[in-house]
């Protein structure tokens, strides 16, 4: 499947029937977001489950996962590497003062080394150990971490729009991590963090992202 606005660009990889049923949290989201954002022309080759585990595809992610990005001789996989080359490439998402420019990757990482990994905890709680003896004893803990994770961070945010001055790296990968919560209820505890994401999802450039992506899942063969 091609990018509906141009047939050029660099290639990524998205799920050909996404788990999360259209909701934008799969991870081939946060690219296209990145490159709508940066005004980046791209294709998209979608995989099946079969596809993602095939000798060609373990070639370009080692792992088997989506998304990979594809440029001329230029191969990447993890999106937080992908989002950040592309972010490095081209103007928009990072600062021109180098300071400005390093908090902004540092909130990248934050978003994808503190914020997410215990909502990623959350989610195998819920849906891979709900059937476990311990899971109702453990699942409070889970969400306390997460709590514990998110205080601070609304501190931070306060009134500001966004983490670091305008719209970056930063506030697209954070946006992106918590929007995982949004069907847990728990963002709903975090007032500040709730409006900050609602603004992420109105930008344009990430309506224009998720609804590509939701055209891929309502085309595919049920």
């Amino acid at each position: 499947m091609t990018h509906p606005a141009t047939p050029t660009g660099p290639t990524i990889t998205a799920f050909e029937t996404s788990p999360d049923r259209g909701q934008g949290l799969a991870r081939d989201m946060r690219v296209r977001w990145a490159l709508e954002e940066l005004g980046q022309a791209y294709q998209v080759r979608l995989l099946s489950f079969r596809e993602m585990k095939a000798p060609a595809h373990l070639a370009l992610h080692p792992f088997g996962q989506i998304p990979t990005y594809e440029e001329g001789d230029l191969v990447l996989f993890e999106t937080g590497a992908i989002v950040l080359h592309l972010a490095e490439r081209h103007p928009g998402l990072l600062p021109l003062g180098a300071p400005a420019r390093a908090r902004a990757i540092a909130w990248m990482f934050a978003a994808l080394n503190t914020i997410e990994p215990p909502i990623l905890e959350l989610v195998t709680a819920r849906l891979l150990e709900a059937d476990r003896p311990w899971s109702a004893a453990r699942l409070p803990l889970v969400e306390a971490r997460i709590h514990d994770r998110l205080r601070p961070l609304a501190v931070r945010l306060g009134d500001a729009d966004w983490l670091d001055g305008d719209f970056s790296v930063g506030d697209l990968m954070m946006a992106s991590v918590l929007l995982r919560l949004r069907a847990s209820g728990l963002l709903d505890a975090h007032p500040i963090l709730s409006r900050y994401v609602t603004r992420a999802e109105t930008r344009p450039a990430y309506r224009r992202a998720f609804d590509a992506q939701l055209a891929v899942f309502r085309a595919a063969p049920r």
